[in-house]
């Protein structure tokens, strides 16, 4: 919930926090060394929902502003239920965002976890996933409509390296046998990917002591 977000430690390394929660799984947050010009909580599309999904923030450059959309994409599953129709429909309405947010044509990321699997070279596995939402064939045909709007997957751009996951599951020994999955991702409007420098993930995270089951993924990007 946002009043138990750890706002005054990071605060005190000089960052801008906003947050957007809720007494469940969801919650998103954006820090920032610069002011926020605005935020916005939730997705556009649906009045009726009322997960604390998405978050945008603004801040000024030099030259223009940087406009940061960060999401927690609905799992969807079991796909049999109508948590499955949910996850698709929340991803046709992140499509309409992207799409009025591309218009502007200013440096814009859409960052978090998608909880998609694009490819199977996204998959250690992709046997394993071949009926959970976030592989099947109709989540990766809605991934690719978001991207063919003009976005970069910003990891594909830098490396067509295999084995570059960013989740690896509690249970099974998934880690130590290496049996992950990318399903976090940086989409990149063609303003901000012409100003991108590098991008990479943060593997050696997960070794941590209690560590979370996804990983850090970054970009530097020259603004």
């Amino acid at each position: 919930m946002d009043d138990a977000f750890p706002r005054e430690p990071l605060e005190a390394l000089g960052y801008n926090v906003v947050t957007h929660g809720q007494k469940t799984f969801n919650g998103v947050a954006l820090l920032s060394r610069l002011p926020f010009d605005e935020t916005t909580p939730r997705l556009a599309g649906d009045p009726a929902d009322e997960h604390a999904r998405f978050l945008e923030g603004v801040v000024s450059l030099q030259r223009g502003v940087v406009r940061v959309g960060c999401l927690y994409l609905p799992n969807g599953n079991p796909p049999d239920t109508d948590k499955y129709p949910y996850k698709l429909n929340w991803m046709k309405r992140l499509q309409d965002y992207a799409a009025d947010r591309l218009k502007t044509e200013e440096p814009f990321v859409l960052a978090g976890d998608f909880n998609v699997i694009p490819a199977p070279e996204d998959a250690y596995n992709p046997a394993l996933w071949v009926n959970d939402a976030l592989f099947l064939p109709q989540t990766r045909e809605q991934f690719r409509k978001l991207l063919n709007l003009g976005l970069t997957d910003t990891i594909r751009a830098v490396t067509g390296q295999a084995e570059r996951y960013t989740f690896w599951d509690y249970q099974a020994g998934a880690w130590q046998k290496n049996n992950g999955i990318r399903i976090d991702h940086l989409l990149l409007s063609p303003q901000a990917s012409d100003r991108l420098v590098q991008a990479g993930i943060d593997k050696h995270v997960r070794a941590w002591e209690k560590p979370s089951d996804h990983v850090p993924v970054w970009v530097d990007l020259d603004l």
